[in-house]
């Protein structure tokens, strides 16, 4: 895998550990030479995770929708930018870019970008995957809402087809490998 997609807030409000945890991600990527693609934003902890990819040496693809561009809210990370018109576009080009998404903690767009790859994957539009990165435990109530949803016979598809947990950085390698 080359191109990894991330999800992940544009807040500038979160506690410090958070953004701690997407320059961690953003070097991990960049170290081991791989393309991030994401939304472009010069905030939170999107700008974060670039920063440490363009730090590691890592090349950085921002999909950015036209309402940033007009608010001049494009990260200075990004190599290459990539318009688009709004966020359903956005996912879309995000999507087609990259190998695998990856979901750091985020709010309801990052909930919306993450169930969008998952309900696609599931009817065959694609066979991408949903990586959680959960080395805090933040997505442990969505898993476990996931997997009632399951029980019950609510997911007509395997998870495990769309969905992995890395719980660790050994375990989000694995899946990138």
């Amino acid at each position: 895998m080359e191109h990894i997609g991330l999800f992940c807030a544009a807040s500038d409000r979160l506690e410090a550990s958070y953004y701690d945890l997407a320059g961690a991600f953003g070097r991990f990527v960049g170290e081991r030479g791989l393309t991030l693609v994401y939304g472009g934003a010069d905030s939170g902890l999107m700008e974060s995770a670039a920063r440490g990819v363009k730090n590691a040496g890592g090349h950085v693809v921002g999909i950015v929708p036209s309402v940033l561009e007009t608010r001049r809210r494009v990260s200075r990370y990004v190599d290459e930018v990539v318009p688009c018109h709004d966020l359903s576009d956005r996912k879309a080009i995000m999507v087609e870019r990259s190998d695998v998404l990856v979901a750091l903690p985020g709010g309801v767009g990052t909930l919306d970008e993450v169930f969008t790859v998952m309900a696609a994957n599931s009817i065959g539009y694609h066979r991408k995957k949903v990586v959680l990165l959960a080395l805090d435990g933040f997505w442990d109530g969505l898993v476990e809402v996931l997997q009632e949803m399951d029980r019950r016979g609510f997911v007509n598809v395997p998870l495990e087809q769309y969905l992995v947990v890395a719980r660790s950085w050994d375990e989000l390698q694995a899946v990138l490998a």
